[in-house]
């Protein structure tokens, strides 16, 4: 049986942004672009594939870096074909990232390279596709494509210099953190926090941490389960639990619950009722 097939995500981070999981064998792309950047991580196979003038081959595990509007094709470098996910950002997303970070959109990467093996950058892109496939807060995802997409222009695309971290004050820090105390079940972006803090999306998410020692999706997820303790305490349903407090359903809130408390949140209401009678 042939293994052609592809599903494609968008997710609501950075305004929008396409990803792809797809699996081929026989499959043959003929020449043509994209309106925005492929990156792509080879999971099982080899890929090959023309682009900037010569072709290329991509094993296991490495990086494929596409630009917009480069011609490119794409085929199996092996018998039993390829397995791959990428990421589509646009010039526009890169922009954005350039113009929070720098004042201005000069950071919209070429990528000279058409294949790159960088294991830790790959991981990077693997824990995205896995978070937009599994609906994570957008908090988290752009935290994670801000970080991801910035090694790579700043690594692989022409050089620029990366600013050093602008003093953020600590009222304002403080102001974002409330706000994740009094709001947990809300899926806030990365940009209101930001704003909260009166500083740039890159700066927040760096001062955050050496001010709290704790990334701000993390902290968003102990202000979730403090929130659920409560209503669990009052006897709220755990399904009710979970959606008031910002978790995908039950399940959701029950990983997360044991992992940060070595218990479940089904047990944790039991006992609570005991201890209270």
């Amino acid at each position: 049986m042939s293994k052609e097939k592809a599903k494609y995500t968008v997710s609501s981070a950075l305004e929008g942004i396409e990803i792809v999981s797809a699996e081929y064998e026989k499959q043959s792309f003929s020449k043509h672009v994209h309106e925005g950047y492929t990156i792509g991580v080879i999971e099982e196979g080899a890929q090959r594939f023309f682009r900037s003038g010569s072709n290329h081959v991509a094993g296991e595990s490495s990086i494929i870096l596409v630009n917009a509007d480069d011609v490119h094709n794409g085929e199996s470098a092996t018998v039993d074909g390829w397995k791959y996910k990428a990421i589509y950002p646009t010039p526009e997303h890169f922009e954005r990232i350039s113009q929070d970070l720098l004042g201005s959109t000069k950071l919209t990467p070429y990528f000279k390279d058409s294949v790159i093996n960088d294991s830790r950058l790959a991981d990077q892109l693997r824990l995205i596709f896995d978070q937009i496939e599994n609906n994570a807060p957008k908090l988290l995802v752009e935290s994670l494509l801000y970080s991801t997409l910035m090694s790579l222009a700043t690594q692989y695309g022409r050089s620029i210099d990366i600013p050093k971290d602008k003093s953020t004050s600590q009222k304002g820090l403080q102001m974002a953190k409330e706000y994740l105390d009094e709001y947990p079940q809300h899926d806030v972006s990365l940009e209101r926090l930001a704003q909260i803090a009166g500083c740039t999306k890159f700066h927040f998410v760096r001062q955050f941490g050496k001010a709290f020692g704790i990334s701000p999706h993390a902290y968003q997820v102990q202000a979730r389960l403090l929130k659920a303790k409560v209503l669990l305490k009052a006897g709220t349903s755990i399904a009710d639990t979970a959606t008031d407090c910002g978790f995908h359903d039950q399940s959701h809130l029950t990983r997360h619950f044991k992992r940060a408390l070595g218990t479940t949140p089904k047990r944790f209401q039991q006992q609570a009722s005991l201890y209270k009678n």
